[in-house]
């Protein structure tokens, strides 16, 4: 009896294959996925699709990542393996709004222009939709099974309510209890933190600091020798990956090493799939180092840690809402309430006051401190807001177009103003969700530690 295995499709790309036990996946937020499958030739396949159509002719893209140009090379591919389109079924999914935006809609809607692109094309080809589930808020996971040709689509998280959890709500003294005994960031990634955030730095004396702690040099390793960079040259070494990398590339692996350690403690309650609070964290880092060198508002390298570490906070966090997740859920799902609020209704705090006293307790430099502590609220932060208005922006964009790595709702309700504070505007929203890399774990070294256990 062959094992049944699932295969997560990941934005901007498709798969198409025969009849087996597999399922296919995609989590899906403003993002649109659609499953199209030939029962009668046994081929199916499912695409992510991350916007309706390319940002300009020049767009470097791949054309899977549009609706207008994937759909196409999709439906050939369907062909190619043997389905026919009288026979081919569909199902669509995701394309919910950003936020509510009211006047904004329009151009906010991103999700909704890629549905209606999707529709246009199935109605075009004269392809029969079996289900169709698209707009609301939430992030929903599209699944079809390659073995029976089922397809089901439900909401991100949905599994986790059928855990047999006890709810137990903590005392303030438990939570304060959990941040004294977590173990902290290594010390050498707060050297280096420090550093990065002075804006000068030699590498050699940071090099024999990493050597002291064997975990974080053999993580950074990896990484360094991820196929993308190292190609056939194996880096065995801290001294040959600066020759290899040079010194900024080398300290984001350094402290992305040491990030992933910290975030391993915790990964039950706001993550929805293996190591999703980390893999977040770095797609938020990827996104905030683009926004900030298309903004000239923050160093690249600054935003890229403040994107890592935004929400340590939920470490501690992570536990409790394990436990209390029905309750939690049904406060964001069922009753809308705004992310920390709801943290707050079920825990007396929220993973942003936490995260900001993590950050002052190790001496984080102030502008984490002020990130950590105001990303959901850029607003309130009295120093450094463009660099908290960049990582706000770059959470945002990760939570809704590579939804279901972790429970998460940011608001958007000024985001006009938020935009604005680092030189942006609503209009440019397309261009800057054309910034987001395809595979966005995938284009980056930071994939090695995801597998490497």
């Amino acid at each position: 009896m062959q094992r049944e295995t699932h295969y997560f499709v990941a934005s901007g790309t498709y798969y198409v294959g025969g009849i087996g036990p597999l399922t296919l996946q995609a989590i899906l937020g403003t993002c649109v996925g659609v499953a199209l499958y030939d029962p009668e030739a046994d081929v199916g396949g499912m695409i992510h699709l991350l916007l309706p159509e390319p940002i300009s002719a020049e767009s470097p893209d791949p054309p899977e990542k549009f609706a207008s140009s994937g759909l196409p090379l999709f439906l050939q591919a369907l062909y190619a393996a043997g389905a026919s389109r009288e026979n081919l079924k569909a199902a669509v999914a995701g394309g919910a709004l950003v936020g509510p935006i009211q006047d904004y809609d329009l151009v906010m809607d991103i999700g909704g222009r890629t549905a209606e692109q999707v529709m246009q094309f199935l109605n075009k080809k004269q392809i029969q939709i079996e289900k169709w589930e698209s707009g609301g808020f939430f992030t929903c996971r599209l699944s079809l099974d390659m073995q029976t040709w089922s397809c089901r689509i439900e909401p991100s998280g949905w599994d986790k309510l059928t855990e047999a959890t006890a709810q137990r709500l903590p005392t303030p003294e438990e939570i304060s209890r959990t941040t004294q005994n977590l173990q902290p960031i290594p010390q050498v990634a707060l050297k280096i933190l420090r550093i990065v955030n002075a804006g000068t730095f030699e590498i050699g004396p940071l090099a024999e600091e990493v050597r002291k702690d064997q975990v974080i040099s053999a993580r950074t390793l990896q990484l360094c020798n991820s196929v993308m960079y190292a190609g056939r040259h194996k880096i065995d070494s801290l001294d040959h990956a600066l020759v290899m990398l040079g010194q900024k590339l080398l300290v984001k692996f350094v402290i992305s090493a040491a990030v992933n350690r910290f975030f391993t403690q915790s990964d039950r309650g706001y993550s929805l799939c293996k190591g999703g609070m980390y893999h977040h964290a770095v797609g938020t880092a990827i996104i905030a180092e683009k926004l900030a060198e298309l903004t000239g508002m923050a160093s690249t390298a600054s935003a890229y840690t403040a994107g890592l570490l935004h929400d340590i906070g939920k470490v501690v966090l992570d536990q409790y809402i394990h436990s209390a997740f029905p309750l939690f859920y049904r406060h964001l799902h069922e009753e809308g309430h705004d992310f920390v609020e709801a943290e707050k209704k079920i825990l007396r705090t929220d993973h942003t006051q936490v995260g900001g006293r993590l950050a002052v307790k190790w001496c984080f430099p102030d502008s984490l401190v002020k990130t950590i502590r105001f990303h959901h609220q850029p607003e309130k932060a009295t120093r450094f807001s463009e660099l908290v208005h960049i990582v706000y922006l770059a959470d945002l964009l990760m939570s809704r177009f590579h939804a279901g790595l972790e429970v998460e709702r940011v608001q958007t309700d000024a985001l006009a103003s938020r935009l604005e504070a680092v030189g942006l505007s609503l209009v440019r929203l397309p261009e800057i969700v054309d910034l987001i890399p395809v595979k966005v774990f995938e284009s980056s070294p930071e994939v090695a530690l995801m597998t490497g256990g």
